[in-house]
């Protein structure tokens, strides 16, 4: 995957996150999926720009002010005079599993590309060496908006840009409607080349009664690069033409499993980017959210996130 095109761009929602702890107290960060994937991917030395909208506020300033320290760069967060950004609470349960609530409804964020200056960024993403994008970033977008991000997609697909997807499934931002779900992830499927699924989000939104039915039916969209995602489970990577089982090398205790999937995106792409093969590259996904899944909160210390 080398290419004079250097840059990627990740697209999605940024909100400010509230995260209880032990003592009851909430303490302050900031997370989404496709930004988590773009920390880690800032913090394995890959040029990555955020795509998103914000608003004018201290906590929009700060959002904007943690993904520069982190090596993000900053040029496509849009910012829209008079809004804040969308906020969720986490509260984590003995098992490591956790429960969100969401207030997002009025986020900049779901506007981004009907925006007065959504052109710029469209020619921004053209220029990218690989575009990533989840399910929640779709499920964040009028039809209008999807149209615009999807004209783009195929314009920059046809430039050379590769196209990454993670599913990722979350049938609250659908407020439950699983045909518009479907017919939206169908036209997004046509344009990915590097498919990254969790088999659990798969199930849920397709019936898919295993990872190679999601395979199966991934590739019935002309995708050339499948990996699905199975928790502690081996991921199943599908790529020139073989299947192979990629075993997690330890199954970790959790102490919160916020973002395993969005460091393991990060860790694979990092690892391909880098020219490793796919099953190389799942390797180096699994070892990173294995450190992940060890930490509390979306994004974990610098210092214990060193990737190897």
């Amino acid at each position: 995957m080398t290419d004079r095109k250097s840059r990627v761009v990740a697209i999605g929602e940024v909100m400010i996150e509230l995260s209880r702890g032990g003592d009851s107290r909430f303490s302050v960060a900031c997370g989404g999926d496709t930004f988590n994937t773009a920390v880690y991917l800032a913090r394995a030395g890959i040029d990555v720009s955020y795509a998103t909208a914000l608003g004018d506020d201290p906590y929009s300033d700060a959002i904007v002010a943690m993904a520069a320290a982190e090596g993000i760069k900053t040029d496509l967060m849009l910012r829209v005079p008079g809004r804040l950004p969308g906020l969720y609470t986490v509260e984590t349960d003995a098992k490591g599993e956790r429960r969100f609530r969401y207030w997002r409804g009025e986020s900049p964020a779901r506007e981004l590309f009907e925006l007065g200056d959504w052109n710029g960024l469209a020619e921004q993403l053209l220029t990218a060496r690989l575009i990533f994008f989840s399910g929640i970033t779709l499920s964040l977008y009028s039809n209008s908006g999807l149209g615009r991000l999807f004209a783009v997609i195929e314009l920059a697909r046809q430039q050379g840009t590769k196209i990454a997807f993670d599913g990722n499934f979350r049938p609250r931002g659908w407020n439950g409607d699983l045909p518009r779900s479907r017919t939206v992830f169908m036209e997004a499927l046509k344009r990915v080349d590097i498919a990254l699924p969790a088999f659990d989000d798969e199930a849920v939104l397709w019936g898919d009664p295993s990872p190679e039915a999601t395979v199966e039916r991934l590739q019935a969209f002309g995708i050339g690069e499948i990996v699905v995602k199975n928790g502690p489970h081996s991921a199943l990577v599908a790529a020139g033409g073989q299947n192979q089982h990629v075993p997690v090398p330890e199954v970790v205790e959790p102490a919160d499993t916020n973002a395993a999937g969005d460091s393991f995106n990060a860790g694979y792409l990092a690892a391909r980017l880098a020219g490793e093969n796919p099953a190389a590259a799942a390797a180096a996904g699994h070892r990173l959210a294995a450190q992940k899944l060890r930490h509390r909160g979306a994004i974990m210390p610098r210092s214990s996130a060193a990737m190897h």
